[in-house]
């Protein structure tokens, strides 16, 4: 996949195009943003195909519509550059929590030749780009209006279940959480769930909301489910279970989607009552977008107010689906400018 910049309005940077990165446990998209706000030339590794980070950096840039670019660099060459990645960061090395990749930060900056090199969390990322978002780059689920300077709150499910958030400061800037939220432990809230959950303590010593709340997680409700009913299991992935559950031609799959869509929203209704997050919860990763009208129409927005003597307060917090193709790229490139506004 690949997307050419849109505009050449912008003055381009004086230190040359900067490299931006979005590294995910099972694709690595990367592009060049040649100017302020234009980003482009936009690809998608797959990073099974690629031995290491740097094997994948360097594939990127040997593609012809971004080494035409490079080609044209003075001195040749990209100096800076930023990587949100599906892992926390926390020092030098860097082992993914969901692939086999493992890099020192400093050596990938010496070994590509960056002269700035930002490594941060992907979810950090993403949450960065949220002040950024237009109105047609996300679409609001349910009622609540955001309260402007309050805390946001981030959530997303996709190869892995990422949390993070936005706490307000002073001249209009924002602090983004560096967050491992996704790691809490399940909280079932019907007899479904609690039998889920039974079942997946038979596969897992420690059920996350990650278990759950990601790819690999709707095959485990899947299974869940179907123990529950008192049926036997196929052997499908959720490419197939999400896509009988959307074209209605299997009850179970249905139910699956269901309790992945209300078990979502215990988890994000979690969030704002941590936060305080009054303006809004925002959900990013890659299912729920895939989910469309199933995923508005479902049991999402009542569990999440269904909490109580707090559901009224939670009845005020906005949650808006991200429709944005890549607004990692857009955190990722506050994150870099900032970083090299210091230097």
């Amino acid at each position: 996949m690949t997307s050419e910049p849109t505009s050449s309005l912008h003055v381009p940077f004086p230190g040359g195009p900067r490299l931006l990165a979005d590294v995910g446990g099972t694709n690595a998209r990367f592009a060049l943003e040649t100017a302020a706000g234009e980003i482009g030339h936009i690809h998608v590794l797959a990073c099974a195909a690629h031995a290491t980070l740097a094997d994948a950096l360097r594939a990127y840039l040997a593609l012809p519509d971004v080494a035409r670019v490079v080609a044209a660099v003075p001195g040749g060459g990209i100096r800076h550059g930023a990587i949100a990645i599906a892992n926390p960061i926390n020092g030098d090395l860097v082992r993914m929590t969901n692939h086999h990749w493992q890099f020192s930060i400093s050596a990938l900056r010496t070994e590509c030749a960056f002269d700035v090199l930002e490594v941060v969390n992907d979810f950090t990322a993403l949450a960065s780009s949220l002040p950024f978002l237009s109105d047609a780059q996300k679409r609001q689920v349910g009622g609540g209006v955001a309260q402007a300077g309050a805390p946001i709150g981030l959530i997303g499910a996709g190869t892995g279940l990422g949390v993070s958030g936005l706490i307000p400061g002073k001249d209009g800037r924002w602090t983004a959480l560096l967050s491992e939220g996704g790691h809490v432990s399940f909280s079932p809230v019907t007899p479904q769930e609690v039998a889920i959950l039974e079942h997946a303590w038979t596969e897992f010593e420690h059920v996350s909301a990650e278990r759950f709340m990601s790819g690999v997680g709707i095959e485990l409700i899947y299974r869940g489910v179907c123990k529950f009913r008192g049926v036997q299991a196929e052997a499908i992935a959720v490419p197939e279970i999400v896509g009988r559950a959307l074209a209605d031609e299997c009850a179970l799959c249905v139910e699956t989607v269901e309790a992945f869509c209300r078990m979502l929203g215990t988890v994000a209704g979690n969030l704002g009552v941590t936060l305080g997050a009054l303006g809004g919860i925002y959900i990013g990763g890659g299912i729920v977008p895939r989910l469309g009208a199933r995923f508005d129409g479902s049991g999402f927005r009542a569990r999440f107010e269904q909490k109580g003597r707090f559901s009224a307060y939670l009845s005020q917090i906005p949650t808006y689906v991200i429709t944005a193709e890549y607004p990692a790229f857009v955190g990722v490139s506050a994150i870099l400018a900032e970083k090299l506004a210091t230097k």
